[in-house]
């Protein structure tokens, strides 16, 4: 059996008791290199063959899989944060498909997740923002014409943005031609969860210059919006005034 397992965003805990299971259980693992920690590959078993993909091709990596399925081995294709956000799986899905082979695929907790907890900040904020805009920049990897960031910044919603980071001069440009301003809430948040985490906070327009004081190049995601910010209402579900299937707001007193 095949396991896409969703490592978690970086710190040992943070992986599910599911995935923790299948990684002691495994007896192949290929695991993005670049990304994962790799304190996560202590607990496999000491005879469980370990691939490192970040110098693998899909095609190596549909290689070892099948090797491994041909023998009746359990196989953990482990991914960095969630499989579903930017982990390039659904084309490794698509090969075991054509190969008629089953696989399951476990879920993580994003990066964005571990982002939000290291910052302290909820994404969504009434009266604020409701929508989470989930995107990178365009570099070597193209993005729709549609998906631009300049055309999703022009929504002012929460946007969290991966793999940008060194691309971080274009992406200002595109944000602040996109309708935010220039001392819209800004934050930075480096390696969240693992052990050397950093977080910067600052405005769209300090974005380039803080980034580069600090030297990050890689492995950071890049939080814009006003949910940054310290002006929100009050959520209507805890309201007093506010009544829901279980909960009734107090009766109106008499005059």
């Amino acid at each position: 059996m095949i396991y896409f397992v969703g490592a978690g965003p970086g710190a040992p805990d943070l992986i599910t008791l599911r995935g923790d299971k299948l990684l002691r259980q495994a007896d192949v693992i290929i695991y993005a290199g670049s990304l994962v920690n790799p304190a996560l590959l202590d607990t496999s078993k000491p005879e469980c063959e370990l691939y490192n993909s970040a110098g693998m091709t899909l095609e190596q990596v549909i290689e070892k899989m099948m090797d491994a399925q041909q023998k009746n081995k359990t196989t953990v294709r482990l991914h960095t944060g969630d499989p579903s956000i930017y982990g390039a799986i659904r084309e490794q899905m698509d090969e075991l498909d054509r190969h008629g082979v089953d696989y399951e695929v476990v879920p993580g907790v994003s990066s964005m997740s571990a982002a939000a907890a290291a910052l302290k900040a909820e994404f969504t904020l009434p009266g604020v923002s409701q929508s989470v805009i989930v995107t990178r920049a365009e570099g070597r990897t193209p993005v729709p014409e549609r998906e631009h960031i300049a055309s999703l910044a022009a929504h002012h919603a929460t946007m969290v943005i991966f793999l940008s980071v060194g691309l971080i001069e274009k992406l200002v440009t595109d944000l602040l031609e996109g309708g935010y301003p220039a001392d819209c809430p800004a934050a930075v948040v480096y390696k969240a969860s693992w052990a050397e985490e950093k977080i910067i906070r600052t405005t769209v327009s300090k974005l380039t210059e803080d980034v580069k004081s600090e030297g990050i190049k890689s492995t950071a995601l890049i939080l814009i919006g006003q949910f940054l910010g310290n002006e929100y209402e009050r959520s209507k579900l805890y309201h007093p005034d506010f009544s829901h299937g279980f909960r009734q707001s107090p009766a109106p007193q008499p005059t």
